[in-house]
């Protein structure tokens, strides 16, 4: 066809099909990726959509199947490295399905996501990945009802009515606990900070019943702030409760960072003077020094098993909830050591 023309008018996808000598329903087959079609037609077509400059038409698309192809998430943080490892595994099951994720933060406030999710209702997400903001109301699963749009719930649980896809937070601090002990530890702190939701209440329990167990008192919980250079200025009132403790758990590895810069402040060695065990296991654990000690949650794996869940939710609407509940493991580097003996 000659420029002119093309600039006259615009190439559809029946002029691809004529182009590449097969149907237009074959062409179609070949846009939307179908495995139905040989690859020998399936390189003639592209080259034809190349030659051609044809471009998939995906809002035209969108009104004829009624679906956007787009899947949101909501998360509470995007500047924590661990939602970053969470939502690379989210993508590279979602881009495989040949969708794409529109990512929103709800600063971890229930009326900020009420915002988020409505304007993600707005522009017709197929589905949602939601980690659900702290004081989310117990009506989620009535409200994702009345919208009639698959709904998955990640790293936080608010209800039982909807999938969910998770990491065993309470075995993975009783791990923790069990190795801390098993060095003579006994007065061990956890160091805990932001909202109360499904995965803070998680890790309590497991501390505190993993404390009992090893006949120790369960009670030395300590909140620090949530920056990481204020935790590092507060690490002193780890100090302050009439019992200092010789290792610490933190509630994720950011406290870890900021608790480790507060020691080194205070002249304690890590690993030697304390123990330090961090939660979540980012890439981060490896590049501090000593390397922290830290339980695994995996966040990649958690972020692929929701996809999967809302995927198949997606493809299912009336599917009974499920729940994939990933172990968390600890990994042991070098920010623990024996208890020492004055």
């Amino acid at each position: 066809m000659p420029m002119q023309d093309r600039k006259r008018n615009k190439i559809t996808l029946l002029d691809v099909a004529k182009h590449a000598d097969v149907s237009r329903a074959t062409a179609s087959l070949v846009v939307r990726k179908s495995p139905l079609v040989g690859a020998e037609t399936r390189l003639r077509v592209e080259a034809a959509m190349r030659e051609l400059g044809y471009v998939y038409n995906m809002g035209a698309a969108r009104l004829r199947a009624e679906r956007s192809h787009t899947v949101g998430v909501v998360v509470p943080n995007l500047t924590n490295p661990f939602f970053a490892e969470l939502l690379g595994g989210m993508e590279a099951s979602i881009d495989a399905a040949g969708l794409v994720m529109i990512i929103a933060n709800s600063g971890d406030g229930p009326s900020r996501q009420a915002a988020v999710l409505q304007r993600m209702r707005e522009h017709g997400v197929d589905g949602i990945i939601l980690c659900p903001a702290a004081d989310t109301p117990d009506d989620l699963a009535r409200q994702v009802a009345d919208w009639k749009l698959p709904m998955v719930q990640a790293l936080r649980h608010v209800t039982d009515e909807l999938d969910y896809a998770g990491a065993n937070y309470a075995a993975g601090m009783e791990e923790a606990v069990e190795y801390l002990v098993s060095l003579g530890h006994q007065t061990i702190c956890f160091a805990i900070h932001g909202p109360v939701h499904s995965a803070y209440q998680e890790r309590i329990q497991g501390f505190r019943e993993a404390m009992t167990r090893s006949g120790l008192r369960p009670d030395l919980v300590i909140a620090v702030p949530d920056r990481v250079d204020h935790v590092a200025q507060d690490a002193h009132m780890l100090f302050e409760q009439g019992r200092a403790p010789t290792a610490v758990i933190c509630f994720n590895d950011l406290v870890a960072h900021g608790l480790a810069a507060g020691f080194y402040d205070r002249g304690l060695k890590i690993g030697h003077d304390i123990s330090l065990i961090g939660f979540d296991d980012v890439t981060d654990a490896e590049a501090m020094r000593p390397r922290l000690t830290s339980v695994s949650t995996a966040p990649s794996g958690i972020g692929q098993n929701a996809a999967a869940l809302l995927l198949d939710r997606i493809a299912q609407p009336t599917l009974p909830p499920r729940r994939c509940v990933s172990p968390a493991r600890l990994h042991i580097r070098e920010s623990c050591g024996p208890l020492r003996i004055s």
